[in-house]
């Protein structure tokens, strides 16, 4: 998936030393690797998406799996989570290929957007199909926490109940760290200059993953453009939300959720999280500081950090 990984558990048994556990989620997540990676050439969705045809491929119950989440949190935001929009994240240069030497033109934009929309996918039967032969899938913005879950799953088959799991930031925690206290996760200020903390929380069991275009940009003719593409103008997002934080009971809909909010922007996003109940943080850059606004959900699982900007 081209990112790392980090594992915490607390454990009595002998049979649980670092190297056991690590061989045995090394291999779980090659395996999902070979499942879903776009920098995978022989990956099986980078096979899927080289098939220039319509007819429906056998695919994976992993597969399967993730690709039916997709489509149902797209459904959910009216399209604003589309794993479709690999031409476009490719053309704007945050794909395998890497980055652009210039701006993609109206047109080449044009030709992107023809092959994509969460419409032209069907999962049927086991079997995954495209509308159109040139459809192009990139599942990063819901693989990663369909990985943690998938590793917190092993964890617990191996009798390992206290944990933090981490994949290139999306997490998923259960029970206690070292000491019997809960674990506490940090979130990030969203600012390229240093790190710092905006807020500290306290997922309990469940799965925390966030978003933001703070840090995977780049700029052309004092333009910044984000790798977040809005799949209703085709084009990265251009507005004041910087960072969103979701926590829910799987990863896999931390990490859905937090892709689609940041679309949005800030006022639909927290009204989209009030009437689904989301556990939500969005921190918007407005006159020149960063200012909280959290949902219901959110609420009992803050900390809050001295110093942090304000909060709505």
């Amino acid at each position: 998936m081209g990112t790392t990984y980090t594992i915490r558990y607390v454990t009595a048994n002998p049979q649980h030393a670092p190297e056991h556990v690590k061989e045995r989620v090394d291999g779980l997540l090659a395996q999902i690797n070979s499942q879903m990676s776009t920098y995978d050439p022989d990956s099986e969705l980078s096979r899927f998406n080289r098939l220039r045809s319509t007819e429906p491929v056998v695919i994976s119950r992993s597969l399967e799996f993730v690709v039916r989440r997709a489509l149902g949190v797209a459904v959910e935001t009216e399209g604003l989570l589309d794993v479709t929009v690999g031409p476009l994240v490719n053309l704007w240069g945050f794909g395998p290929n890497g980055r652009p030497e210039r701006v993609p033109t109206e047109a080449e934009i044009a030709t992107a957007r023809a092959h994509s929309g969460y419409q032209l996918l069907t999962v049927e039967n086991h079997q995954l199909s495209k509308a159109h032969p040139e459809v192009y899938v990139d599942l990063s913005t819901i693989a990663k926490g369909y990985a943690v879950d998938r590793v917190a799953g092993l964890l617990e088959q191996m009798e390992i109940y206290n944990y933090l799991v981490e994949i290139g930031g999306e997490m998923r925690t259960k029970g206690m760290k070292p000491g019997s206290e809960p674990w506490k996760i940090a979130i990030e200020k969203p600012t390229v200059e240093q790190r710092a903390i905006q807020m500290v929380v306290l997922p309990g069991d469940a799965g925390i993953a966030t978003s933001g275009d703070y840090r995977n940009y780049f700029e052309s003719a004092g333009q910044r453009y984000s790798h977040i593409i809005d799949p209703r103008t085709a084009k990265p997002i251009q507005h004041n939300l910087a960072s969103v934080t979701v926590i829910a009971d799987t990863c896999i809909d931390a990490d859905a959720y937090a892709t689609a909010l940041t679309v949005m922007g800030t006022e639909k996003a927290l009204a989209f999280a009030e009437e689904k109940q989301l556990a939500v943080l969005l921190i918007a850059y407005e006159d020149g500081a960063f200012v909280e606004y959290v949902s219901s959900a959110f609420l009992p699982y803050t900390q809050y950090v001295a110093g942090s900007d304000s909060t709505q």
